[in-house]
């Protein structure tokens, strides 16, 4: 189930975001699937896996690019599961949630899920991989997310007149 919804999630991600600077559905298209990789994919898989005993994360980092990661991995997160395992999936939960609620919320969400995609390519090829194709386009959908997000106008006050322009 967990490749399917990553690639289904991934794909329709990828191709929206080619086009969610000049189409809002693709932009919304581009949210949807990617908060649904975050909190589907992401936190409902993983805790599946661990909740349930379907899987054993002590071994994850062992085809990472480096052994510092995979030694701090077995140092640190493998002894301690039930801890970082559902922070990770409280933080892809949250992440998620931010993703499909759309404005700041979605911003900042496509930033963690940045963030979280530029750590997620130490732990091996197919995760480099992975990113090296998701990257560009949490990037895109971000860049999309802002130029959508209505601009304030400054604040004015009763009684205050509007300056005029130097030049007129």
């Amino acid at each position: 189930m967990d490749v399917f919804v990553w690639l289904v999630c991934g794909v329709t991600a990828i191709a929206a975001s080619v086009l969610a600077s000049r189409s809002r559905r693709a932009m919304h298209i581009g949210r949807v699937a990617v908060g649904l990789l975050m909190l589907v994919g992401g936190a409902v898989v993983n805790a599946a896996y661990f909740w349930f005993g379907l899987g054993d994360y002590a071994g994850f980092a062992d085809p990472a690019h480096f052994a510092w990661v995979t030694d701090a991995w077995r140092a640190v997160v493998a002894p301690n599961q039930a801890l970082f395992i559902n922070l990770l999936i409280l933080f892809e939960a949250t992440v998620g949630v931010f993703l499909l609620s759309g404005g700041r919320r979605t911003q900042l969400g496509l930033v963690a899920t940045i963030g979280f995609h530029l750590a997620l390519w130490l732990f091996g090829w197919i995760e480099t991989v992975y990113v090296a194709l998701m990257l560009p386009s949490l990037v895109l959908l971000l860049r999309a997310e802002r130029r959508a997000a209505p601009t304030t106008e400054p604040a004015t006050y009763p009684g205050k007149k509007p300056r005029a322009d130097v030049g007129s």
